[in-house]
């Protein structure tokens, strides 16, 4: 589904708009999909940037829906070990008979620390 994707930097307000409308498409997404599927999975994208309450609502939000699978996505912090923080925080509270799939972490140290978070893909 579409999501935003707000700068590191943006007002605390501007990052919760930001979360709460890349709900606003992510269930209007999984509406459509769902009346037509056709074999494809459709995976929730967990946002709130580096604020851990934001990240809460999104994932409390987002569970509650019938995704297929969720992505720890959005603002990931400007440092490696911030975002090592948000999976480790996020990934225990999602569904664990569902996928987990990490968005926009390139680099093999930070992958294989959030692996051991519990991310899948």
């Amino acid at each position: 589904p579409p999501d935003e994707l707000p700068p590191y930097h943006v007002t605390p307000q501007r990052l919760r708009e930001s979360v709460f409308l890349s709900h606003r498409w992510e269930a209007r997404s999984l509406r459509e999909h769902l009346k037509d599927p056709r074999q494809q999975a459709m995976y929730a994208v967990v946002h709130g940037g580096s604020d851990l309450e934001l990240r809460q609502l999104s994932v409390d939000y987002l569970s509650s829906l019938p995704f297929d699978g969720f992505a720890v996505g959005g603002s990931m912090g400007r440092l490696g070990d911030e975002a090592v923080d948000i999976v480790a925080f996020v990934t225990p509270q999602l569904p664990a008979d569902r996928p987990r799939h990490l968005l926009g972490i390139a680099d093999v140290r930070s992958i294989e620390r959030c692996v051991a978070h519990g991310v899948d893909t």
